[in-house]
């Protein structure tokens, strides 16, 4: 199976999503509609790859070079349509290929989420191995309302595909539709293609006219049925994307189940496709485990916590917390009503506890941040304890400065570190100590403020 090139369809507005951002950015669970077709469509190895773009066409091709930087970004001119879309991307790879385009060309929609590298194998495998002209993906729904409905010749081949707007009784009634993926022998798609007119409801040029043009010139036009018609279920607008989203989603869960993992209410928990959990973990309601999240075997997650990019190790436990680009070490207990921003590596045994928050931390095995402190652009070494409402004051107003406290320091309640500064190992600092200065190894340090007593003190408004 070798395929002489790839067309994605990442044109349209989207305008039934009532959204600035383009239909095909809107993401799904991890990744934006574009990016996960792209992905699928490449695992295939179509020797190019065209993403053919036209409204906020900058900022899709934008997004299309980011996932893809080979990709051919073609844009479609004012004339609307999928089939206009195919013209225009047609032009561009054959004035690119030195020695024309020769074998199926793939062509696929962008709105279709879960379209799966898989699927779009054995639609290509079958188009094949009938020796069609052009083969048409389907799939069958108890509603298809708003689609294109698939006539069947007696040999079950395709006749056409009549859009919902063109459509007569009879042909309403049918269930199977097309899901606007396509594959097409690179010389019939030229052919087929040419001859294209807007002569239907929407005034536009359909690729689906294509097909009847195939079939007019001998040609066998067949159609594969997806096997899971959740893989090439489209998203018109957000009640559909939160639809399909919720179905994946709990196949996601189930999956993980049944490899071991523990999630005691799947309603409430998310899941990104590129997580990866290990054996006996436990994810408790109202968690959210997004991006590149990898949690060990036998860690605990949540409730109510939100992991992104994050790495948990071995039995730590992450509640009620938001957790980005982090590492958490073996054992480690965070939350509940931690935040931990990006670039922050807790060894083992350690504790961020209740309201704390830590950005570019580096906290050494045994030592703990229990309560109400920010901690950034730190270092701390071992089997440290740093007393509530502890600072360090990082931000000087143009640059952020780095603080390093020792190995087995005793921080007393309510202090202000403000880097740089250096605290050395077996230090005791006394509470509400601000430290500005360099403290040698087993020191004790503490700020001496004076206290004023005003009696009788009434406030201006009650002189």
């Amino acid at each position: 199976m070798e395929l002489s090139a790839a067309i994605i369809l990442a044109a349209g507005e989207g305008t039934r999503m009532r959204s600035a951002t383009p239909k095909v950015l809107h993401t799904f669970a991890g990744k934006t509609f574009l990016n996960r077709v792209m992905d699928s469509v490449a695992a295939l190895d179509a020797g190019t790859l065209a993403v053919v773009v036209r409204y906020q066409g900058e900022r899709v091709a934008e997004a299309a070079r980011s996932y893809d930087p080979d990709a051919m970004i073609v844009e479609q001119d004012e004339i609307p349509g999928t089939g206009r879309a195919v013209q225009c991307a047609m032009a561009q790879l054959t004035a690119a290929a030195k020695d024309g385009l020769h074998g199926p060309v793939l062509i696929a929609a962008s709105d279709m989420p879960l379209l799966d590298a898989g699927t779009l194998r054995s639609l290509v495998e079958f188009h094949e191995s009938n020796r069609n002209g052009a083969t048409v993906l389907t799939t069958r729904l108890d509603d298809p309302t708003g689609y294109g409905r698939i006539i069947r010749d007696q040999d079950g081949s395709v006749l056409r595909i009549v859009e919902q707007r063109d459509a007569n009784e009879s042909e309403l009634a049918v269930r199977e539709v097309n899901t606007s993926v396509y594959v097409f022998e690179a010389d019939v798609l030229e052919r087929a293609i040419a001859g294209l007119d807007a002569n239907n409801a929407q005034g536009e040029f359909y690729l689906t006219d294509a097909l009847e043009t195939a079939r007019g010139l001998g040609l066998r036009v067949g159609a594969f049925a997806a096997p899971d018609s959740l893989s090439v279920e489209g998203v018109n607008d957000r009640v559909q994307l939160a639809a399909l989203a919720k179905a994946h989603n709990r196949r996601i869960c189930e999956r993980w189940m049944r490899e071991g993992v523990t999630i005691l209410d799947p309603d409430t928990t998310w899941i990104d496709d590129d997580v990866r959990l290990g054996r006996d973990v436990t994810v408790l309601p109202g968690s959210f485990l997004q991006g590149r999240t990898v949690v060990a075997p036998e860690a605990v997650v949540g409730p109510y916590t939100t992991l992104i990019d994050a790495t948990v190790d071995e039995g730590a436990h992450v509640e009620r917390s938001r957790v980005q680009e982090s590492h958490i070490g073996a054992r480690a207990n965070i939350g509940p009503w931690t935040y931990m921003r990006q670039g922050n590596d807790l060894g083992p045994d350690t504790k961020a506890g209740a309201f704390v928050e830590m950005k570019k931390a580096h906290i050494d095995e045994g030592t703990k941040v229990p309560h109400l402190s920010y901690i950034g652009d730190a270092h701390l070494g071992s089997h440290t304890n740093i007393g509530g409402g502890t600072i360090t004051a990082n931000y000087d107003g143009v640059h952020k400065n780095h603080t390093e406290i020792g190995s087995n320091v005793h921080v007393g309640a309510g202090n202000l570190f403000v880097a740089p500064v250096e605290v050395g190992d077996g230090v005791t600092t006394g509470a509400g100590s601000v430290v500005r200065h360099a403290v040698p190894d087993d020191a004790m340090v503490y700020s001496e403020n004076t206290q004023h007593v005003v009696e009788g003190w009434k406030p201006a408004w009650e002189r």
